[in-house]
Parts: structure tokens; sequence; C-alpha cells
């Protein structure tokens, strides 16, 4: 059984013909291995069973099916360079989970960007959010957006358009999406 908020969340993860996003901590659940979601949600959730963290995995990998589908929405991820130093699960896991980034960047439906350290402060660090953009013009865009105390569903349209005025010049901060791939190795070097 999901939570209500994660229905809605998933819904529109699977509604959505792009998908653009900013991470400041974790790598997406749409990109991360099995072994990377497994040792996250042990620490995001340490008194649960054993059951239920497998389920929540299983959970997150069957998610990621959305990618690979024949309309496959396009995901465009910025994420901070904090996220790929963090060590989720030890070095091993993080070699695993950059190889799969590295792998996403040579796929036509995924573009991903990083924050480097050195690029300083930029509209991204209030905290993480997705934008669901749909097929259907009648549909508006929505943004999910996270914050200290929760987290909540945005799409008038002034919200809409500050969300994507910040990954444009986040965007414009990060490495270059043709240059991830380089970016990404090196961090791979240092594992």
């Amino acid at each position: 059984m999901l939570p209500e908020w994660f229905s809605l969340y998933v819904s529109l993860e699977g509604a959505a013909s792009r998908i653009r996003a900013y991470e400041p901590h974790f790598i997406p659940g749409l990109l991360q291995t099995e072994d990377y979601a497994r040792a996250l949600l042990s620490i995001g959730f340490p008194h649960g069973s054993d059951r239920e963290l497998e389920r929540r995995v299983a959970l997150r990998m069957e998610r990621q099916e959305l990618l690979t589908r024949p309309d496959a929405p396009h995901l465009w991820v910025v994420m901070d360079e904090t996220v790929l130093r963090l060590s989720i699960g030890g070095p091993a896991v993080m070699r695993a989970q950059v190889d799969r980034l590295i792998e996403a960047t040579q796929r036509p439906n995924i573009t991903l960007q990083v924050v480097p350290f050195s690029a300083g402060p930029h509209p991204g660090m209030g905290g993480p959010f997705q934008l669901f953009r749909f097929q259907i013009p009648e549909l508006p865009d929505i943004v999910y957006a996270e914050g200290l105390t929760g987290a909540g569903y945005l799409d008038q349209r002034s919200d809409v358009v500050a969300y994507l005025e910040a990954l444009d010049r986040m965007g414009t901060q990060a490495t270059p999406a043709r240059r991830t791939e380089d970016f990404l190795r090196g961090i791979r070097k240092e594992l």
C-alpha cells in the first residue's frame, strides 16, 4: 500500500512526457541501482522490517521501467556534486551507481548535468523538486517540491515558471550535458 501522496507522485511520473528534476542530496530514484536504493532506504527507514525494505526497493526498481517503454518520458536531471560524493552503501555501491549514471548519459531520453562545487550557490539550494510536463496541452505542468517541513504539489503558472527558471539557471551553472560523462568518469576514478 502506497501513501496517498506517493501514489499521486507515481501517477504523475508515469503520465509525464517530460520530467525535469533537481536533486541536492541523493541519486534520483529513477536512476538508482538496486544496491544504492537498498542502502539509502535502510538509512531512511531504520526500524522497518527486511520485508518492507525489499518491497520499497522493488517498487523503486519497478518505477524505472517507465524509462524504457516505447513512449518513455524525457528525464532531465540536474544534481549537485554532493550527490556523487556522499557515500551511500560504501565504495563498491557508489562505483556501480556512477557506472549506472554513465550508462544513462548514453540514452537518448535522459539528460544529466552536475552542478560542481566550484559553481557556488545556485537557485536550487532550497531542496529537491521535480517538474512534470504532459503531452496533453490541457494538463498544466506540475511541480513536486520538498522542503524542511514537508512537500507539496504546485500547479499555479507563476510557481511553475519560478521552478523552470531555477532549473534553467542551474543548467547554466552545471556541466554541459555533453561533458557529464567525463565528469562522472572523473568521480568514478576517485571512488
